[in-house]
């Protein structure tokens, strides 16, 4: 490998932005932090990232690699040492100079920076370092950073860093220590997992600090985060979010991301993508991801070792429901918090707004839509007042067809985002779709 240090600034941000693509940062920054005289910049909690690229992915950060250079020849990495591609490096300084750029001129809201392993883990989290001190003490930034710890740096320089980066992240990269041995020489679970403790460890010591001395400096007060890719070992998913409520649980991780696999490089290891990327599998991990972490849902009640991979055609929450149709329905004037939680169509503002507005009177299906229930769905899973919305038999079956049809036309959108069809006054919409024998008989005869 051949680092060229005679380009120029834009020419680096070309290569090394698009080599920080694969890292996933669609987050908000979790932190308040207001604007400050003599300083440049402010966080907001309310999200960092406001802006979205045309696969649906946040990009208000500048997300940088501080160089593409790496002495790992992990084989799903378009940056492996064996590719023949072209090498550069930012230096701490030029980091900077972007970063402040940028924010004046209201291109960004924070910085994400990530690195390929220069030298060793302790040269390239050096160089880490020193960029986001400057940025903090030279520049005055205040504005949101998210940095990437790299596994095997030494132990002071994680902390260093932490005390300077609102949010880190350890990338996992693969579910289980097989995959990680087969496709990362030279990477093993435990160098990932032992920053990851130090993290947790220090976030749990600092909140316990900043209890007793408010003005105690915070230590990575966004949490920490990871991310694992899709599809490119033969893990199923109940295997995926198995290990992502194990890693919640012993490590208080604030997002697991999940980054579906895309061949950018040539290797026999890797599994053969005739039909692109697996968007929606993706898709599905975050929607079971999001009901481990605000629904009240374990892996095992989701998916099982018998059952192990999600439904294509419905999300996670209405797999569920329809094969537990013993728990419905669900009347909305008595059911406690959680129970709502587990009904299709509505999310945790809405069984708020039903638990608190059901104390001062009766409510109506006209109420539960303005509350943000999606009546599409709870319709066959809840009473109100005793009184189902419209006549549902409770079978599988039937709730399922019925559900089947918003979904499908989600499915084929993320399989088919570049294609096109006349737009329609008519919910016509019925890809690949078999007529009923009713439909036929009608149709035949004239009758529609």
């Amino acid at each position: 490998m051949l680092l060229q240090e005679n380009m120029g600034l834009e020419e680096k941000l070309k290569i090394l932005a698009d080599a920080a693509k694969y890292d996933v940062a669609c987050t908000s920054s979790g932190v308040d932090r207001k604007g400050k005289k003599g300083y440049t910049g402010n966080t907001i909690s309310g999200g960092i990232c406001h802006s979205f690229g045309a696969d649906g992915r946040c990009i208000s950060l500048l997300k940088i690699l501080m160089t593409n250079w790496c002495i790992y020849d992990c084989k799903y990495c378009v940056n492996r040492c064996s590719n023949d591609v072209i090498r550069t490096a930012f230096t701490p300084d030029e980091i900077c100079e972007l970063t402040m750029e940028f924010y004046k001129r209201n291109y960004i809201e924070g910085l994400f920076l990530s690195s390929g392993v220069v030298e060793s883990a302790d040269k390239t989290m050096e160089l880490l370092y020193e960029a986001i001190w400057k940025l903090r003490n030279i520049h005055k930034f205040r504005g949101y950073i998210h940095v990437k710890a790299i596994p095997g740096a030494d132990r002071q320089l994680i902390e260093r860093v932490g005390f300077l980066a609102d949010r880190m992240s350890i990338n996992l990269e693969l579910p289980t220590a097989d995959s990680l041995k087969k496709l990362c020489p030279g990477k093993t679970r435990e160098k990932i997992l032992l920053p990851m403790r130090q993290i947790q460890a220090g976030i749990t010591e600092n909140r316990n600090e900043l209890a007793i001395y408010r003005s105690a400096p915070r230590f990575v007060p966004a949490g920490q985060s990871t991310q694992m890719i899709v599809g490119a070992t033969p893990e199923n998913d109940y295997q995926m979010v198995s290990v992502a409520e194990a890693l919640y649980r012993n490590y208080n991780l604030k997002r697991v991301f999940y980054s579906a696999f895309v061949p950018v490089v040539p290797d026999k290891s890797l599994p053969a993508v005739s039909g692109g990327p697996p968007l929606l599998r993706e898709h599905r991990l975050y929607q079971a991801d999001w009901l481990l972490r605000f629904y009240g849902f374990r892996a095992d009640e989701l998916l099982s070792a018998e059952r192990p991979n999600f439904n294509i055609f419905l999300d996670p929450k209405c797999d569920w429901a329809v094969r537990h149709l013993e728990e419905f329905p669900v009347e909305v004037m008595t059911a406690d918090y959680g129970k709502l939680l587990r009904v299709p169509g509505l999310g945790v503002r809405s069984a708020k707004r039903i638990v608190m507005a059901r104390r001062t009177g009766r409510l109506s299906y006209g109420d539960l839509k303005k509350f943000g229930v999606v009546l599409k769905r709870a319709v066959f899973f809840l009473t109100c007042c005793g009184k189902m919305m419209i006549p549902v038999r409770m079978e599988e079956n039937f709730i399922t067809s019925q559900l089947m049809g918003e979904e499908r036309k989600k499915v084929w959108d993320m399989g088919n985002e570049n294609s096109f069809r006349q737009l329609s006054l008519f919910e016509d919409w019925k890809p690949d779709a078999v007529p009923e024998v009713t439909d036929a008989k009608k149709a035949l005869f004239g009758e529609m």
